[in-house]
């Protein structure tokens, strides 16, 4: 009991920045009621820049607005899943908030999914409507689903005349095996083009009353550690909760002027609701990013005089070495954020070394909508992930017995808050052992290692399905990575345990060298690195180098995937 009592004290609230409230009210609304209220407000203000293309707020509504009647009037009904199969553009901001208003639940699927994927989600989605790219259609004509609605579009319909043959050649690239279907494929029942839809319908959507904390506004799919993906059911209430959260957390952004570049992906929970959904209901203008091109984002931070930056850790390590990182005044910017992987505090010493800027590190998952704790603003600790958000209870229990833990002890983080989603989609014995009751009180277990300091701030340490049992000892993963990230001929770096009857798990090390250090440094010399700085029994026994290692659709190191090729060989 005197574990618990610590976390109720909530010893996180004193390094709240000024005017942060501990709790905030979240009232019962949904997302096409904010939407429609932001876009009244600032009808005449930049929502979009697409490539040089401007869409002002009152411009995107009336799409929206026919989007949702043209759905309506193909016979999507209230609690119907639509899949969104996109890449970021206008069309998936029109595309999300046209569905809502129709009463839809949405499902988005990661562009770099393949065939078999997409098919598990919808199935399992029991998604019969898609809103596809039309270069990507390939992958679901493979799938063998039956569909009732196929919504096709290309990414040149809101690009200005003169970038329409340069973001063909950049999709041409990175998409290189796929092909846009003849334009005969129209003809089949059931299938539209987006545009058309678009004109053809009035601005006039259906009038749908939506319970906010009861209806499915997203289902989004979490990778998971094991098995196929799952379905997690976010609310309007879950996803409404979290925008309020972090609005009130960073109190330096003021509603209708900031600006915000959108590379990372709409699909991800990351992109959409901490992005997409935070930077449009707050009014702000998100410059819109098909792919991530690194001269294009510094570009337009200069140009269109960003106010602040998202972004993942990848993203940080290509950028601290770039040439043109320099050219960008970065201490104008309001704030600096990391989230969706772990930030290696090598990247973050080289960052400020290279900007004389601090990257705060935020965390969260899909399960509660995408974040739960960030770096207070100010008050930022190296190597933490932050304090919990306004209205958010967190707390360290013990993986096995769920007891509470006291702080500087690792184990188990759960999470209590109205971000947090209802449950795994047709998933009960998973939800029961994901959402816990602890003292009367409902509680997502995370999954993730980590502990608490004296000063309410968490430390994360490891996946459970990554700890690394070695003679009895407890290995963590990132913690070798981490002094693997430190050696300055290290791209990238994945830990894991092999089965060995005799000591538990062996640990190996799979290592990305930079391009000038190969061949030239041996696995001996990477080990002996590790053994001047780690513990015996946290040294790698196996040490391989390779050209590339598995990514997650958010370029981190993909752990499940190494185990995955691990059991079948």
């Amino acid at each position: 009991m005197e574990a618990k009592a610590k976390y109720n004290e909530r010893p996180w609230l004193k390094f709240y920045p000024e005017g942060v409230p501990a709790n905030i009210e979240i009232p019962e609304r949904s997302l096409p009621e904010v939407f429609d209220e932001v876009t009244s407000k600032y009808s005449d203000k930049t929502a979009i820049i697409f490539y040089g293309n401007r869409i002002s707020f009152k411009e995107l509504r009336q799409d929206v607005d026919r989007f949702a009647t043209a759905l309506y009037e193909l016979g999507i009904e209230k609690g119907d899943k639509v899949a969104l199969y996109l890449l970021n553009s206008p069309q998936f901001i029109i595309a999300y908030f046209g569905a809502l208003k129709a009463g839809a639940t949405l499902t988005p699927i990661s562009p770099v999914y393949t065939s078999v994927e997409v098919k598990h989600q919808l199935e399992d989605s029991e998604a019969k409507s898609i809103v596809c790219q039309d270069f990507l259609y390939d992958n679901v004509e493979r799938t063998g689903v039956e569909l009732k609605n196929v919504i096709l579009t290309s990414i040149g319909e809101y690009l200005p005349v003169s970038k329409k043959l340069a973001g063909k050649s950049v999709l041409g690239r990175v998409y290189r095996k796929m092909e846009v279907p003849s334009t005969r494929i129209l003809e089949r029942p059931g299938f539209h083009q987006f545009q058309k839809l678009i004109k053809k319908y009035p601005s006039n959507p259906p009038k749908i009353e939506i319970d906010a904390k009861e209806d499915i506004a997203v289902l989004p799919y979490t990778g998971g550690t094991t098995g196929l993906p799952k379905g997690a059911v976010l609310t309007h209430y879950n996803l409404l909760a979290c925008q309020m959260q972090t609005q009130a957390f960073w109190p330096i952004f003021e509603e209708g002027k900031e600006v915000i570049p959108a590379f990372l992906p709409f699909y991800h929970i990351y992109g959409q609701v901490v992005v997409m959904l935070n930077g449009l209901i707050q009014g702000s203008t998100l410059i819109l990013f098909t792919t991530p091109d690194l001269d294009d984002i510094l570009s337009a931070i200069e140009s269109y005089r960003v106010t602040a930056f998202f972004s993942v850790p990848t993203m940080y390590e290509y950028l601290k070495d770039y040439d043109k990182t320099g050219r960008v005044n970065w201490k104008r910017l309001k704030m600096i954020t990391c989230g969706a992987d772990t930030l290696h505090e090598s990247t973050v010493n080289d960052w400020e070394r290279r900007t004389g800027t601090r990257i705060l590190e935020g965390y969260g998952l899909t399960e509660c909508s995408s974040v739960s704790h960030a770096n207070p603003l100010g008050r930022p600790k190296v190597g933490s992930f932050g304090v919990p958000l306004p209205g958010i209870m967190a707390a360290i229990v013990h993986p096995e017995t769920s007891e509470f833990l006291p702080p500087g002890e690792i184990g188990e983080l759960v999470i209590q808050g109205p971000n947090v989603m209802q449950g795994y989609w047709k998933q009960p014995e998973e939800t029961r052992e994901t959402l816990i009751e602890l003292d009367g009180k409902i509680w997502l277990r995370t999954g993730d290692l980590v502990r608490m300091d004296e000063d309410g701030y968490f430390h994360f340490f490891d996946r459970k399905k990554d700890l690394i049992k070695y003679k009895g000892y407890s290995v963590f993963a990132r913690e070798i990575e981490e002094v693997l990230y430190q050696h300055p001929q290290v791209k990238a770096a994945g830990v894991l345990g092999i089965p060995d009857p005799k000591v538990g798990q062996v640990i190996k090390a799979i290592v990305v060298l930079q391009t000038e250090a190969r061949g030239k440094i041996s696995e001996e010399e990477m080990i002996k690195y590790c053994e001047e700085r780690l513990a015996h029994y946290k040294v790698p026994k196996i040490m391989e180098f390779r050209g590339e290692l598995p990514k997650t659709d958010v370029g981190k190191v993909s752990h499940r995937e190494l185990r995955e090729e691990l059991e079948e060989t």
